[in-house]
């Protein structure tokens, strides 16, 4: 135990000073500098860590909620100055690559779509939100192109210039355009709309304060169809200085039964939560099996390895194989 706490005061100390260093930028637009302390930042909080950042010390949390505000701004600068470079060529699409961390968005979205379609068997939606999409809408795109081919996208930001940056990187694809539509709003407006989708993806950065977080997710809960799913991205362990850390509880306080939540072990940086919209016109099966087994959320295994699974009881057992038997037919 000694040696835990001594490896997390090590850590929170080394993040401190990252923090201290990064406040003192003259900007966080992409530069040699921003992206070097940007790079020893993540590269100290992707590995495993038994640090808890829910147990930190008032100076330590408001340490690390202000980090999450600095990530956040530094990535949109970043999202938005590539989004203008990528803009430039004839077909933008065609040169995504471009983006340094675009092959983490692909990791990613192939994650998510394959823990949707476990957790939620049968789904094909036609309408999806994805609220935050930002000016480089490559969530969406990733979807869209590769897993989701018959889908229309709706693309909610609260900033109107990233939207108009997303819109011109679709100019040349007329199948990918027509399906991808930018909205500027903010997703607590949202009300007769919500009901609309099938799926509603929400971005990690969608609400950074807990209080934020929570009361987004209670709207989502109010407004959206009863059985639609909800995939939400959080964090885990140390990359909670990077990403809010998403509370089960506020998601099933907001009318959510938990499916399954993923915690990545590799260079994807968010934990994802899939979630689905409470059925009260569903009784028994497996909604009703899934919502008596709240006590623990259910963590999973990578939906593309043969891993060990941890469950919560019984039920999450019988949605594995009930999934197993949709995805084999």
């Amino acid at each position: 135990m000694e040696a835990q706490n001594q490896e997390v005061a090590a850590l929170v100390q080394k993040i401190a000073g990252l923090h201290a260093a990064i406040s003192k930028l003259p900007s966080l637009s992409p530069s040699a500098d921003v992206d070097a302390l940007f790079t020893d930042l993540v590269t100290a909080c992707v590995p495993a860590s038994p640090v808890d950042v829910a147990k930190l010390g008032p100076e330590a949390q408001r340490m690390r909620e202000e980090l999450i505000r600095l990530c956040s701004a530094a990535e949109g600068q970043l999202e938005a100055h590539y989004s203008d470079v990528l803009a430039a060529f004839d077909n933008p699409l065609d040169h995504v690559g471009r983006f340094p961390y675009y092959g983490n968005y692909v990791k990613l979205s192939k994650l998510e779509y394959e823990l949707l379609v476990r957790y939620v068997p049968g789904i094909a939606p036609i309408r999806v939100a994805f609220v935050g999409s930002g000016p480089l809408p490559f969530s969406s795109l990733v979807l869209a192109a590769h897993h989701l081919p018959n889908t229309l996208f709706d693309n909610y930001d609260l900033c109107g210039a990233a939207n108009e940056r997303a819109k011109r990187l679709f100019r040349a694809d007329k199948d990918l355009g027509a399906r991808m539509a930018f909205r500027t709003a903010d997703v607590a407006s949202l009300t007769e709309e919500l009901g609309a989708y099938d799926v509603v993806f929400l971005a990690a950065l969608v609400g950074m304060a807990a209080e934020e977080k929570a009361g987004v997710i209670a709207h989502l809960g109010a407004h959206m169809a009863d059985g639609a799913a909800l995939v939400v991205r959080s964090a885990h362990g140390a990359r909670g200085f990077l990403y809010p850390i998403v509370d089960i509880e506020d998601i099933r306080r907001g009318g959510f039964d938990v499916l399954a939540v993923y915690h990545p072990d590799d260079e994807v940086i968010n934990s994802v939560i899939v979630a689905r919209k409470a059925d009260p016109r569903r009784v028994g099966g497996l909604q009703s099996e899934l919502a008596d087994a709240r006590g623990a959320a259910p963590v999973v295994s990578p939906p593309c390895k043969c891993c060990k699974m941890e469950a919560a009881g019984g039920a999450l057992q019988k949605a594995e194989e009930f999934a197993a038997k949709e995805l084999s037919v």
